[in-house]
């Protein structure tokens, strides 16, 4: 009976939700009988996939339900709901420092309000006994928000449900403790500290520093913990140890520079008493000094100072502990969803994920409008040096249409994200319809798979490029790197009549198409490479197009080609320049911009940043430029074309690792 007592007790500890002077300020567990507490790193196990048939997967229907809400009920049909609004359902929890800094956070409050898509409803509930207040507070929060930001519109999108999830009945549950998961926006961190002091540890949460700036890592072993008073300048040699140190008088870069030239091993800062726990970020120019430490950010914990203060070795150790999913999504076709990862306390990453359901939304309508399909791979597993690989019949009177669109999706080997490649990869598709042919194996059409996430879908529109297609048999080569994880590719080619309409407007078809330049590694010699070439154009020419297909990769010293802006310049009779500028390129957020466009959003790995030519999980599409006013279109042979690419105005010329550019460039004439 005794265990028993004990059990029953660690239970009611583990689930108690501390209230302070608002939502969040603390929660922490503290073991008060004598037993060997080892704790466990979870971040350094590999996590087993669950098992087909074990429960909901993404894609399944999400059945009706309702529940109730503070200002009446929710309820759910996805009869009535598919292709009008999709759902977020939320669960929050006060024992995880990264949904405490999400719902504290002015910053992260305001995106929701201003962001969050018309089409899109959201469900806040609450993992804890506390629901109740929880499903108040989080009502104030927003409310707040929204007027201060004035959209208090948006307030009817967002519904506060009172019962806790383990009450509501419903299939819900169900799926938030199935689709368990750690790391970024679930599992709950938490620091662990050890005294002789104490006979039991003292475990709270904790929210470590931003992903993409501290790329030091907690490891497995447990640490002394060392009091530097608020670690803005050097205290004497730390050994080693974690520095402990208060918020506040400087930057959370200058504490961890601070510490570490002090020979810290990481950087635990505590609150101040009242304070929330904050995302620990750098700030402009501070982002690019490394700093080679971990650091986190917990609760100030008074059994912690008080020991460092008497004299007594404290240790500490960190850990992740599983919990249920925070977030679930529904799709506008009704289908069960997941939500990614969200890299750091924002509710950005909810809008982002809205808005791709608005775009797949608005792709399904586009899918369903007329057109020839030809099915070219259906869900083909793509891996190696081989690809996947199909040889089809095109249709016989190809020249009755004068529109080509790629209809291409990337899945994974099975339906959670976990089963997906864990990097992002260039895939490109080749067409070979004659092999005697010049064209055999050209680039038909580029993507960049998503990084850990199988929710790729694209419409390409590829057009200019039908004159490839010049037999009535085709083989599809779609291959990435071969050393790549597998994907599961499906391709269809959507032939079909463009709505040009108009009182003398000539429907022009194209009908030849010369191949230009390729890219290349993007140094000193990169310009050399490429010479100005002549085309000639025949008496039957009424316009003439510059199709390119370009994207950077690679990092040297300045970024570049995947980080940097360079500029690709066509030049034509030495006198028109055509330039093709990757302005958004090492952006902060620049992908995030193009999820409305299809780019996959919440990725693992830092698909935010704006790229060159590219995003993760999204097509490349094609840069097309009508060229026909720059040429001479009465001296057949006099035309020529110049390209050259650049970096700050000038040709590239790094000092070490130097990227490279992927490229494929065509003219393309019309009759």
């Amino acid at each position: 009976m005794a265990l028993l007592s004990v059990l029953l007790w660690f239970l009611l500890v583990v689930t108690a939700h501390v209230t302070d002077a608002q939502r969040g300020p603390r929660s922490r567990l503290i073991l008060t009988e004598a037993s060997d507490y080892h704790p466990v790193n979870w971040e350094s196990r590999n996590t087993p996939s669950p098992q087909p048939g074990a429960g909901p997967e993404p894609g399944d229907r999400a059945p009706a339900f309702q529940v109730p809400t503070l200002d009446g009920k929710f309820s759910y049909d996805p009869a009535e709901g598919a292709l009008k609004e999709s759902l977020v359902i939320h669960a929050f929890t006060n024992k995880s420092g990264f949904l405490e800094c999400l719902w504290s956070s002015e910053s992260s409050l305001k995106s929701l309000v201003k962001g969050l898509p018309d089409r899109t409803q959201v469900l806040f509930l609450s993992l804890d006994d506390s629901a109740v207040s929880d499903a108040l507070w989080m009502r104030e929060q927003l409310h707040r928000a929204a007027a201060h930001s004035g959209r208090k519109e948006v307030l009817t999108q967002l519904h506060f449900c009172p019962v806790p999830v383990f009450a509501l009945g419903n299939w819900i549950p169900n799926v938030l403790y199935y689709w368990g998961c750690m790391g970024h926006n679930c599992g709950l961190s938490q620091a662990v500290f050890t005294s002789d002091a104490w006979k039991m540890p003292i475990i709270i949460k904790r929210l470590d520093a931003r992903y993409d700036w501290l790329m030091g890592r907690w490891s497995a072993k447990t640490y002394q913990l060392a009091d530097a008073g608020d670690g803005c300048k050097p205290s004497p040699p730390l050994g080693g140890a974690v520095a402990w140190v208060s918020e506040g008088n400087c930057s959370f870069f200058t504490k961890v520079q601070s510490m570490a030239k002090s020979n810290a091993s990481g950087v635990l800062v505590y609150s101040l008493p009242g304070n929330p726990i904050q995302d620990m970020n750098c700030v402009d120019l501070q982002c690019f000094l490394p700093l080679g430490i971990p650091a986190a950010m917990v609760h100030q914990e008074d059994s912690v100072a008080q020991a460092l203060r008497s004299g007594q070795v404290v240790n500490v150790s960190f850990q992740t502990t599983p919990s249920p999913n925070f977030f679930i999504g529904v799709d506008q076709q009704g289908a069960l969803a997941e939500m990614g990862w969200f890299l750091y306390p924002s509710f950005s990453f909810i809008n982002w994920q809205a808005q791709w359901f608005e775009f797949s939304a608005g792709l399904q309508i586009k899918l369903q409008s007329p057109a020839k399909v030809i099915p070219v791979f259906d869900h083909v597993t793509m891996q190696g040096d081989k690809g996947a690989v199909a040889t089809v019949e095109l249709p016989s009177d190809l020249w009755d249409f004068d529109t080509l669109e790629l209809d291409a999706s990337l899945s994974c080997p099975g339906r959670r994200d976990s089963t997906c490649a864990q990097w992002d990869h260039t895939v490109q598709l080749f067409v070979c319809c004659n092999q005697l042919s010049p064209y055999c194996n050209t680039e038909l059409g580029r993507w960049i798979t998503a990084f850990r996430r199988g929710t790729g879908h694209w419409l390409t529109d590829v057009s200019p490029l039908i004159p490839l297609l010049d037999s009535n048999k085709c083989t599809f080569t779609m291959k990435t790197v071969p050393w790549a994880m597998p994907w599961v590719v499906s391709l269809n080619l959507r032939f079909s009549v463009s709505n040009q309409t108009g009182e003398g407007l000539e429907k022009l078809h194209p009908f030849r198409v010369t191949s230009l330049y390729s890219g290349g590694t993007f140094d000193k010699s990169y310009n050399k490479r490429y010479q100005p070439t002549k085309f000639p154009i025949t008496s039957s020419t009424k316009k003439v197009e510059l199709y390119a297909v370009i994207t950077g990769h690679g990092s040297d010293e300045n970024g570049c080609g995947e980080f940097c802006v360079t500029y690709h310049h066509f030049l034509i009779n030495d006198v028109y320049n055509n330039t093709h500028k990757f302005d958004s390129a090492g952006s902060a957020l620049g992908c995030t911009m193009r999820v409305k466009e299809g780019a996959v959003p919440n990725e693992h790995g830092t698909w935010l940043y704006g790229r060159g030519g590219w995003c993760d999980g999204l097509q490349v599409d094609p840069w097309r430029i009508d060229i026909t006013k720059q040429l001479n279109m009465t001296d057949f042979e006099s035309n020529t074309i110049a390209y050259f690419g650049l970096f700050n105005g000038q040709d590239p010329n790094p000092a070490q690792q130097p990227g490279y550019i992927i490229m494929s460039s065509f003219l393309i004439f019309y009759k």
